[in-house]
């Protein structure tokens, strides 16, 4: 191997590791305003139909998870890949 093509494989192990690294981040901060949107949305709703308040606040617990289930696994993939 000659030296230009060792640094391109450094060059490139770097730049999958800054990905990833930027990965791990967006997934968090989608997550956060994804569940913000959800409790925003359910607030609303139960303020304009206060009988429907126990219904609307499962759907948002369930959504919500289903929401923070999908960044979690995000995350651990960035993770996986930045640190192997």
């Amino acid at each position: 191997m000659t030296a230009l093509t060792l640094l391109q494989a450094a060059a490139d192990a770097a730049m999958g590791k800054m990905g990833a690294g930027i990965g791990a981040g967006l997934a968090s901060i989608g997550a956060g305003i994804g569940i913000g949107q959800i409790g925003k949305g359910a607030m609303e709703s139960m303020a304009r139909q206060p009988e429907m308040a126990g219904d609307i606040r499962g759907t948002m617990f369930i959504t919500a998870a289903f929401v923070e289930g999908v960044a979690l696994i995000g995350i651990v993939v960035c993770l996986l890949i930045l640190f192997t």
